[in-house]
């Protein structure tokens, strides 16, 4: 494997141990130099419990590396498949460190994938150019670009200009139009996603459950989906997609039930109640329309007497205030799977090692706690599925979730791209794909 030849590195060699090592240490090791570069955080680096799973990462030859666990962990392999296991130039990082700029390492990365990085213009573009020495072969496309558009609106104007050739996160309204469009092909596929709203349960009132429940009986769910996601997507009554193995279809979701939840709150001494809901302010497959839905929850809770201010923020901004133990309310927000393993969602969206870092409910539960860190030691499939139903129950009795909707995933693309293909992950892969002439 080659890594990429630049205007401001030139490799001297191909991949191999120590780029594996640096990779893995970086992230581990709080002492390593180039810890704090990305501001120490390794979200998905802490919130699957890597710090206290990882004892030792060892090159044993050039092209050897043993991690040593301190305990089995059954998805160890699929969480290696992930994005925070991707391989950086070790001899590239030396380089950016003797010269006091580690931070390029960040913001001109190096690789060994099909494409290589070329420019990015915040806020604007992303240029990359195919990588003549990829291991499989030259990829179709000499060079791919990102045109950072927030809007849904502008992409789909873009795509049918012919400026741009696919777009992600279309409006759900825009859809039937697409589908009309004889210059445009709209593929879907049943999202691997959920998307929620998460109560902050270190805060007063949220850390009751009989609270949470109540609010969650007041969320009309259907309108939601009829107005938010156009019907595209189910109800979510899990924290796991139904797509997923050890989806526990059993559960009973919470009714939508103003009345009852009126007085369960009552009941548990809350009145007067004023809360934030926080809106994204970027689209994504488990929301279309972050601000839509929070207006439409503002509306709901108003019927049980609890007054919403709807709040958002800038998206890196979103979600670095959202992992604050303080933060006030309730943050909307959902996640697609990375490696279709239950762990990734129930573990790090909801385990003890998530709190400030993926676990935005901020929710630490000994009970389920334990039950999720047992199913990463069982290796047996059955028995990780019975585990993982449990823990389903345990979460839908204690609520640190308001489950909102699975979404069907599409990308319309303009009828020339050839060989795209959705990615279940939630990635935008272009190797392999081509443009007919």
């Amino acid at each position: 494997m080659k890594f990429h030849t630049t205007d401001y590195f030139t490799p001297s060699r191909d991949l191999n141990a120590d780029d594996v090592v640096f990779s893995f240490e970086r992230q581990r090791v709080k002492e390593h130099p180039y810890h704090e570069v990305s501001g120490g955080t390794w979200e998905y680096f802490g919130g699957m419990s890597m710090p206290d799973l990882i004892k030792s990462v060892e090159k044993v030859d050039d092209l050897t590396v043993k991690f040593v666990l301190n305990r089995p962990e059954a998805p160890m392999i699929a969480n290696l498949g992930m994005d925070f296991a991707s391989i950086l130039s070790k001899e590239y990082a030396d380089a950016m460190l003797e010269a006091g700029t580690p931070e390029n390492v960040n913001q001109q990365p190096v690789g060994t994938g099909p494409f290589q990085f070329v420019a990015y213009q915040k806020d604007a573009v992303v240029r990359f150019k195919a990588h003549d020495g990829y291991w499989a072969g030259k990829a179709p496309i000499d060079d791919l670009v990102f045109a950072i558009t927030p809007d849904n609106s502008v992409r789909y104007q873009k795509l049918k200009a012919g400026e741009c050739h696919l777009m992600p996160y279309p409006n759900p309204a825009d859809l039937e139009a697409m589908k009309a469009d004889q210059d445009l092909v709209v593929m879907e596929q049943e999202g691997l996603n959920v998307g929620y709203l998460a109560y902050n349960t270190t805060v007063a009132p949220f850390d009751k459950v009989e609270v949470r429940k109540a609010l969650n009986m007041a969320i009309n769910k259907q309108a939601i989906l009829d107005a938010v996601f156009q019907g595209a997507g189910k109800i979510a009554k899990n924290p796991i997609p139904p797509t997923i193995w050890s989806y526990n279809d059993a559960i009973q979701d919470d009714p939508y039930d103003p009345e009852a939840a009126k007085k369960m709150l009552e009941d548990a001494g809350v009145s007067d109640l004023k809360m934030k809901v926080w809106a994204m302010p970027v689209q994504r497959p488990y929301n279309p329309n972050a601000r839509r839905m929070a207006e439409l929850i503002q509306a709901d809770f108003a019927k049980v007497g609890v007054e919403v201010e709807v709040v958002s923020y800038e998206w890196g901004e979103y979600l670095s205030k959202s992992r604050e133990l303080d933060r006030d309310g309730a943050i909307l927000l959902g996640w697609t799977g990375d490696n279709g393993d239950p762990d990734n969602f129930l573990a790090v969206l909801l385990g003890c090692d998530g709190v400030e870092k993926s676990n935005r409910a901020q929710w630490c539960y000994k009970p389920f706690d334990d039950v999720i860190q047992n199913a990463k030691t069982v290796s047996d499939s059955a028995e990780r599925t019975k585990l993982y139903e449990e823990a389903q129950v345990i979460f839908k009795e204690q609520a640190p979730w308001a489950t909102i909707a699975h979404s069907i995933v599409f990308k319309p693309m303009r009828k020339e791209v050839q060989d795209f293909k959705i990615d279940p992950f939630g990635g935008h892969i272009f190797y392999g794909v081509d443009l007919a002439e």
